[in-house]
C-alpha cells in the first residue's frame, strides 16, 4: 500500500516541513507515504481565483493515478474519527489498494477534485491553514498507524 498526500504549495515555512518530516520518518515503511507537492498557481489581477483554482485541480489531478482511491479533505466532507481513519486503511491495505489523499491551497479544491474523489473527508468545521492540514493529516496517519500496530502512542 501507497498512501500520498498531495498539497497545493511548494514553499512551506521551516516549522511545516519540520512537522511533515517528523511524522513522514514514522510513516513512511509501513503505509509508504510520499508528499507531493504541486505550485500554487500566481495569483494576478489578469486570472480570477476560480481559474487559479482550476490551474491547481489540473496539476492536483495529474499526479493521482487512475486506480488509486481519492480522498478529498473539504470542510464539507465526512467528518471520521481515528480509530475510523485506521479501520479505513487496513481495508485499503488489506486490499492492496493505494491512497492518495488531496489539500487544496489557500482558495479550497476546485469542483473537479471534488467531484473525482471517491470520498471527501472533513479534518474539522473549522477553517485551517493549508500548511497546518499537512502536519495534522500526517500526525493523524501516524496516529492511526500506531492504533494498528498497537503502540501506545494513541491515547483515548
Amino acid at each position: 500500500m501507497k498512501v500520498a498526500l498531495i498539497s497545493v504549495g511548494t514553499k512551506m515555512p521551516q516549522w511545516v516541513k519540520e512537522g511533515v518530516d517528523e511524522y513522514q520518518k514514522r510513516i513512511s515503511k509501513s503505509l509508504g507515504f510520499s508528499l507531493v507537492e504541486v505550485p500554487l498557481s500566481k495569483r494576478s489581477r489578469s486570472q480570477s481565483i476560480e481559474q487559479c483554482i482550476r490551474k491547481e485541480a489540473i496539476a492536483i489531478l495529474n499526479q493521482v493515478p487512475t486506480d488509486n482511491y481519492l480522498v478529498a479533505l473539504d470542510i464539507n466532507g465526512a467528518s471520521i474519527s481515528t480509530e475510523q481513519l485506521a479501520r479505513r486503511l487496513d481495508s485499503f491495505k488489506q486490499d492492496g489498494r493505494n491512497l492518495s489523499l488531496l489539500i487544496g491551497g489557500p482558495d479550497g479544491l476546485d469542483k473537479t477534485c471534488l467531484e473525482r474523489a471517491d470520498e471527501r473527508w472533513s479534518l474539522s468545521s473549522l477553517t485551517l491553514p493549508h500548511p497546518l492540514v499537512r502536519i495534522l493529516v500526517t500526525e493523524q496517519l501516524y496516529r492511526a498507524v500506531s492504533i494498528l500496530d498497537g503502540h501506545p502512542y494513541h491515547r483515548e
